[in-house]
């Protein structure tokens, strides 16, 4: 098996029942694993919550380190929809040609570095840095602020011992306090200032709505990002066939996103709330239970997708969930679609091959699934096309 390759620890459970469970902090979660139930599921708001508890929606569960509700995420119909429409101009912004072009030429700057480096570490040399730089375009905020995200590491709600630290995310709650009472006293043309002066129902966002969204938008986009771009390099590095036919066929280039997408999923999952007794995969689920939409399953679900564990590059029909499904589909999907496409151009166009070092995988344990979501740590060698 290649290096690069992501197995898929569902198939057997996904096959025989279509489900499986996690113990979660005494909260324990149904995981939803066929692609028909993920997307049955996450389209019946009524029976399926999001706006319960702050942070119960998430697997692990974040009900410990935080009381801000994550918005629009952990908000149901009707006013999830009010939220949305608020937020959906502002994120459709990387669609913008002065957007792409930003992005090129932080992206460009970073394949450049790589290549005259003897070998990097892609998580935090590449990736990280990809990532902050990259949400200072969807912020609209100064681009050396991403020096403090960086400084952070590589993340902001777990350590090495734990895959929930409180400390940790007080440091961004804390930032973000303080990023908008900096806007509240000097306003300007930034997602703080523009959600501050944002009317909702004939009344202005409160301050502690303002911090929901802004939590949603830096933790949303962190990992899910990494993870992509640094899984990317690490396919590429073992199919550099790939990268020339992106350099050769670069119409194929949005297929090739989605198809990357689809196959690392790089968020497992995320979870409901069931509102009243009901059934999911003909199997029992009471009321204020958990289930867990399981998009990294539903994404190798062989009844819909044709070899589904291979990375087809220019694969047509793809109806994948790895933006998630239904009203809460990921916001900043945009702009992360944006990020890997300009990836794979500026890569297909600089980079001749990637030679990968040595490896850390990281491991995500979901009970009776162990699902490899990327790496700790990967070094590659960049070399140059001549």
């Amino acid at each position: 098996m290649k290096k690069s390759a992501l197995p898929d620890p569902f198939a057997q459970a996904r096959e025989a029942k279509g489900y499986g469970t996690v113990e979660d902090q005494n909260d324990p979660v149904t995981m939803l694993l066929r692609l028909k139930d993920v997307r049955k599921t996450a389209k019946d708001t009524k029976t399926f919550q999001s706006g319960a508890a702050p942070g119960r929606i998430v697997v692990p569960s974040e009900v410990s380190i935080r009381d801000t509700r994550q918005i629009p995420f952990e908000v149901d119909p009707p006013m999830h929809g009010e939220y949305r429409a608020l937020l959906e101009d502002w994120f459709k912004r990387p669609e913008q040609p002065d957007y792409r072009e930003s992005l090129e030429e932080i992206i460009t700057e970073l394949v450049d570095e790589a290549l005259q480096m003897d070998s990097l570490e892609v998580m935090e040399q590449f990736a990280l840095k990809l990532q902050s730089r990259a949400l200072t375009l969807l912020l609209n905020i100064p681009y050396e602020e991403s020096e403090t995200w960086i400084g952070w590491g590589m993340h902001v709600f777990r350590s090495e011992e734990s895959a929930l630290d409180g400390d940790k995310a007080a440091i961004l709650y804390d930032y973000i306090d303080a990023q908008i009472d900096k806007a509240i006293e000097h306003p300007g043309d930034d997602l703080y200032s523009v959600l501050l002066d944002s009317e909702i129902e004939g009344r202005k966002l409160t301050k502690e709505e303002v911090k929901g969204v802004m939590i949603l938008t830096f933790a949303g986009g962190r990992d899910t990002v990494i993870n992509a771009v640094t899984n990317s390099i690490a396919y590429f590095a073992e199919h550099p066939e790939s990268l020339t036919r992106l350099d050769n066929e670069p119409e194929i280039t949005a297929h090739a996103v989605e198809e990357l997408v689809r196959y690392f999923s790089p968020l497992t999952h995320m979870g409901r709330v069931v509102t009243e007794d009901t059934q999911v995969c003909e199997h029992a689920a009471k009321a204020d239970t958990r289930v867990s939409l399981c998009w990294a399953s539903a994404n190798r679900d062989a009844s819909t997708f044709e070899n589904p564990n291979e990375i087809v590059i220019d694969r047509k029909m793809n109806p994948h969930v790895g933006f998630g499904f239904g009203i809460h589909k990921c916001l900043g999907a945009t702009h992360a679609r944006q990020v890997l496409r300009v990836l794979l151009g500026v890569l297909a166009q600089k980079v001749k091959s990637i030679d990968i070092l040595e490896q850390k995988d990281n491991i995500e344990d979901w009970g009776e699934f162990q699902r490899k979501v990327g790496y700790d740590s990967i070094q590659v060698e960049f070399h140059r096309k001549d």
